[in-house]
């Protein structure tokens, strides 16, 4: 019975020590939740007015006096611009919401468009009476000594009486082209009359952009950019320095793939023709279709899918300013992970990961959490001819159908290597990828 008994229990450690061994050799599965944000900013160009039509130097625009402006604007686009209502404390005219739309119904605006204009009160100095104040501009000793209010800014709305937007201002917008893109000139014309209310406006500053109004949020408190001053005492030179720091061209992530894999495994190859599976789909249209049932049957994927839902959003599309993708997926050590997504305002380009060997996902055997924006480029699929960002016919915000732009032939590359003559946003400033692993 004794030995019966060692017998048995020699077996059941055997078996212990068998299942122990196949039970580590089966690695753990992680966790990746990967995060890709649109960072960029949504002015596409900006500039100050100081300098009244027929006047040699800044100032303010007198009864008669007007400013002028001119810039070119893409269809989407949307104007906003302040200008001081210089007897006032810290009131001036803007459009609000979104600004006013540069292309209604897809042709470029031109007219009078005085009222989408409003008398708006920025909060941060108690009002007195209009013309009257001692601590308005043409009354106060020195720039910024009225008393402070600290209210969130709003449409005007005290004690006192202001005249009609339209006796004070009026705005006129002219275009070079009903199409897009188009040239734009701003009149900002001083109406004031003395029978009625006389004031000058004050130095302004214009935005060009695609998202709302960047210059202040009706209900909140102004953010210390720079209205302040133009409000209260007609000065745009700290937020026209402001705008002039911060803008771009705006930056929109097009739906994109995700793959993790191991072994040989590539997305694409730097040097090296598409590979004809559906990449050229997404970079040129954002459509990762093609690519998503390409790669399922290939060596080596292990796990695939599509990202083209941004985050709070009811509907799949494109990722703009402040949006951003995630998908989740799981790993084991061995694993690597690429993606791909379009950078929308071009012919054929798409964010992914710098080398073509795409990111390995247990860097010394620990599962990776980071940003790994550093790891990250801008790549030229080289399946159609590049045109300038933001601009081209024939990219996907204005193309007529897919893949309709001039093929190019050429090999798949990092945008800058050669460079093609065009200015593309700094990707820092545009995109951040980042890993958490749990």
């Amino acid at each position: 019975m004794l030995r019966i008994s060692l017998f048995a229990f020699l077996t059941i450690l055997l078996f212990a020590q068998i299942g122990c061994s196949q039970n580590k050799s089966i690695p753990d599965l992680t966790t990746f939740v990967v995060t890709i944000e649109n960072i960029s900013t949504f002015y596409t160009a900006s500039g100050i007015f100081d300098t009244p039509e027929g006047d040699l130097s800044s100032g303010p625009a007198d009864p008669g006096d007007s400013y002028e402006f001119t810039f070119t604007a893409d269809a989407g686009s949307h104007l906003s611009l302040a200008t001081m209502f210089v007897e006032s404390n810290d009131l001036f005219y803007a459009p609000g919401a979104n600004g006013i739309d540069l292309f209604p119904g897809g042709t470029a605006i031109s007219g009078n468009v005085t009222s989408e204009f409003s008398l708006w009160d920025a909060g941060t100095e108690v009002n007195e009476e209009p013309g009257v104040g001692p601590n308005q501009p043409l009354r106060q000793d020195d720039p910024d000594t009225g008393t402070s209010e600290d209210k969130a800014i709003d449409l005007v709305d005290d004690a006192f009486t202001y005249p009609t937007v339209s006796n004070v201002i009026n705005v006129s917008i002219t275009r070079d082209l009903p199409t897009s893109p188009a040239t734009f000139t701003v009149k900002i014309a001083n109406v004031s009359d003395a029978g009625i209310f006389q004031t000058a406006i004050g130095p302004g500053v214009w935005v060009v952009h695609t998202g709302s109004n960047p210059i202040f949020t009706s209900g909140v408190k102004d953010i210390g950019n720079g209205l302040e001053d133009l409000a209260e005492d007609g000065d745009s030179t700290k937020l026209g320095i402001f705008f002039a720091s911060t803008h771009g061209d705006p930056v929109f992530l097009g739906p994109g793939l995700w793959i993790a894999y191991s072994g040989p495994f590539q997305l694409f190859a730097n040097g090296t023709a598409d590979f004809g599976n559906g990449l050229e789909a997404l970079a040129e249209d954002g459509d990762p279709t093609s690519l998503s049932t390409a790669v399922t049957t290939m060596e080596g994927v292990m796990g695939r899918g599509i990202f083209n839902l941004p985050e709070g959003a009811s509907a799949p599309g494109v990722a703009g300013p402040g949006s951003s993708y995630k998908f989740t997926f799981e790993a084991e050590p061995g694993y690597k992970l690429t993606f791909a997504t379009m950078f929308v305002q071009s012919n054929d380009l798409f964010y992914a990961p710098a080398t073509d060997l795409g990111i390995d996902l247990f860097p010394g055997g620990s599962a990776f959490t980071g940003d790994i924006t550093s790891l990250i480029d801008l790549w030229d699929c080289g399946t159609e001819v590049n045109e300038e960002p933001g601009v081209g016919l024939n990219q996907a915000p204005r193309q007529s159908a897919p893949n309709t732009g001039i093929a190019e032939n050429g090999v798949v590359r990092p945008v800058s290597l050669p460079n093609d003559g065009f200015t593309y946003p700094q990707l820092s400033k545009s995109i951040r990828v980042t890993i958490e692993s749990n």
